[in-house]
């Protein structure tokens, strides 16, 4: 990897989003967070250089924004996957195919992955999201249909600020 850009979109109704992409695509998001905290985060993930560099963030950022802003329903930049180990990887691309606006339990990941006995590691697989938003954990529910955690933004709350800008019917 030759280096990590990153920038942050500015105020959005969820904060200033921290974005972090490689030459293969996004690698992180954090919010809330300062630009040392961002940076200080990845690089215990990461061993890349990382260099602030919004000009090379841009497309991601402005997706960004208009996503918080209730404008974009999909995001069209590259994700770099080889950042997650093969479980996560495999637990979020089905996160990733989840339709804005709906949501799937811990289980039903799971039963699609072939793993059904493994809802208590899908539910791991999400929390440690690096790529909240854009990797949408926040559209995973327990089976009981209700909020089951949330690592980023002020937790709970903002899953269920995420849910409501998407308008998702929770059963």
């Amino acid at each position: 990897m030759a280096g990590i850009s990153i920038g942050n979109t500015g105020a959005t109704p969820l904060g200033d989003l921290w974005v972090a992409v490689s030459e293969q695509g996004l690698v992180a998001v954090r919010f809330p967070s300062t630009q040392e905290q961002f940076t200080a985060a990845l690089m215990k993930r990461q061993t890349a250089v990382v260099n602030f560099a919004p000009e090379k963030v841009n497309q991601t950022l402005d997706q960004l924004r208009e996503y918080a802003a209730g404008t974009r329903y999909t995001f069209t930049f590259p994700i770099d996957w080889s950042v997650l180990n093969e479980f996560q990887r495999l637990a979020l691309q089905l996160t990733f195919e989840i339709p804005y606006g709906e949501t799937r339990t811990y289980k039903e990941i799971a039963m699609q992955m072939g793993k059904p006995r493994a809802a208590r590691a899908v539910g791991r697989a999400e929390a440690t999201n690096p790529m909240p938003v854009v990797l949408p954990c926040h559209r995973v529910v327990g089976s009981d249909r209700k909020l089951h955690g949330y690592g980023a933004g002020n937790g709970l709350s903002t899953k269920e600020w995420l849910l409501k800008l998407e308008k998702a019917v929770m059963a």
